[in-house]
């Protein structure tokens, strides 16, 4: 089994900001390969189905960005899910808006909400799926996240969007190191 865990913030405030995109996401893949994402458990909300052949977790924590991993780590415990087979799908202010980046580890990059993932987690090894927000530096930091994307940017994030589920049934299917080879680098 496979987790798969997008980060954001829960309510209606945050449903369509940039620090939105790991929901944004796990709602697309709930809605093509229709799971339903609505169970409350591990102070998340769930669901299970199939992805490239394989059962799946989608998971949206709803501790909120900073603990995010006090959700996924418990939740990955519980399934017995190894930690080679927990993606997580997270905003990236240091990436072009549009831009997507796969690695199968790492640090936190700044990101509060992976530095709980790994902390949790007590490690950096674990694939993860960034995707560009890209940040002028005009905004604090924390309105920038919180805000809503222009037509423009909201429109290269939507496609960025839609190649993860591509991506993750590479992953599933070929492996990281593959995914990374096919997708890297690459704008939408």
């Amino acid at each position: 089994m496979y987790l798969i865990a997008g980060l954001g913030n829960p309510g209606e405030k945050y449903k369509y900001t940039r620090h939105n995109v790991g929901f944004m996401t796990i709602d697309y893949l709930s809605a093509v390969h229709g799971i339903k994402v609505k169970k409350i458990k591990f102070r998340a909300l769930i669901g299970e189905g199939m992805i490239g052949g394989e059962k799946v977790l989608l998971a949206k924590p709803s501790t909120f960005m900073n603990l995010s991993g006090e959700s996924i780590a418990p939740m990955a415990e519980y399934f017995k899910i190894p930690k080679d087979k927990i993606i997580v799908i997270y905003d990236d202010v240091a990436l072009p808006t549009g831009k997507l980046r796969i690695r199968p580890s790492g640090s936190d990059g700044g990101h509060n909400g992976m530095k709980s993932v790994i902390y949790m987690l007590e490690t950096e090894k674990f694939p993860r799926i960034r995707i560009g927000i890209g940040n002028t530096g005009e905004i604090p930091m924390a309105d920038f996240v919180t805000g809503t994307f222009s037509k423009e940017d909201g429109e290269k994030v939507t496609s960025c969007i839609k190649q993860t589920d591509k991506i993750i049934s590479e992953i599933i299917e070929n492996g990281v190191e593959s995914a990374m080879n096919k997708f890297n680098g690459m704008s939408y």
